[in-house]
Formats: C-alpha cells, structure tokens, sequence
C-alpha cells in the first residue's frame, strides 16, 4: 500500500517558522505525542484532523498531498496509480477503522477535494471533527452513519448528505462489513 509523505512536509512546515511539536500541540490542541508519530509517518491523521493543521500553518490541505510537480490544469489518476492512507487515528492516538483515498494531490489551486473513504467497521469511538468549509457525500456501498451535532443520521447504498463541515460531524459503518463513501469537500482543502 503506497502513502503519502505528510509528515516530512508538516516537518517543514513547522521547522520553517522555528517552532517546537509542543508550540504547535498547544495552538491546535492535539498532543505532542499524536503530532511527532504524524510527522515521522508512523500514523495517518484523519481529514479534518489534516485540516486543522493545514489552517493552522496557512496552507490547503492538498499541499501536504502534493508531489513535486508543476501546477496542473486538470488531473488524471488512473486505478493504478490510486494510493490509499491507512492506520488513521483520532486525537487521542487511538486507531479507527477506515482509510482513505484522496483523488487530487497534484492540483493546487482547487476549490472542493474529492476522496473515497472505505469504512471497514462499526466502531463506538464518539470523537467527532469539525472544520472550515462543506461537504458532500455519496454512499456507494453499504449503510453509514454520520453523527452530525449529536444527531445520528442513517444512510443507506445510494444516499447523499452536503452539510457545513463546521459542525460537528463523525463517520461510521453501520448494519455492513464495509461501506464506500465519495466525499468531496470544499474550503481549506
């Protein structure tokens, strides 16, 4: 499974501005722990948790996607070529059960950020996400729940949902071995 280099880029980002793992822990309120296993690549933070820190050092969060290529108009990635990140974790360092798959690294001028989100299984892990912008999403296989401000809501194979990424929002599967979902969002991506 090939991954992306996040955490050398966020290295950067950070030793750019000379601040410590501690400095920009407590700007974003994740643990210094969770941020330095981010940055050697041990783990893979999830998309809003890439978000807040993308917003923090200024920068969309396709810029941490991104290969060393020259600005695009448009973008193919064939089935290939498609890399997944995995061992996703929450705030907390615990690991959740799903991965990702973002389908725009070499563009970096866009306005929305599609990926496909595997949901592999039901887990009781409450933490929820919040960030700038919108999102929608499109379930292609199998049943999900989105616990959107403490609501649960339901949705089943062929089901859409756009809501503002600004509340509180979590992704899970539900009544299924594995869900498939199309997200795309828009703002800092």
């Amino acid at each position: 499974m090939i991954e992306y280099d996040i955490g050398s880029k966020l290295r950067e980002l950070r030793l750019a501005r000379n601040l410590t793992l501690r400095s920009v822990a407590s700007e974003i309120g994740f643990s210094i722990a969770l941020l330095s296993q981010i940055e050697k690549n041990n783990i893979s933070p999830p998309i809003p948790t890439l978000s807040k820190i993308a917003k923090f050092f200024n920068v969309k969060m396709s810029t941490l996607f991104a290969e060393k290529d020259e600005e695009r108009k448009y973008e193919i990635i064939r089935k290939k070529d498609r890399k997944i990140v995995s061992h996703v974790v929450s705030r907390s360092g615990s690991r959740h059960t799903y991965s990702y798959e973002p389908f725009s690294s070499r563009m970096r001028i866009k306005k929305m950020t599609p990926f496909l989100i595997n949901l592999a299984e039901e887990t009781e892990d409450s933490t929820t996400y919040s960030h700038e912008g919108e999102s929608f999403i499109f379930v292609i296989q199998g049943t999900m729940s989105v616990l959107l401000d403490n609501e649960e809501i339901l949705l089943d194979e062929g089901d859409c949902m756009y809501f503002d990424t600004s509340v509180d929002h979590r992704f899970c599967a539900r009544k299924s071995p594995e869900s498939v979902v199309l997200e795309v969002t828009s703002g800092r991506s």
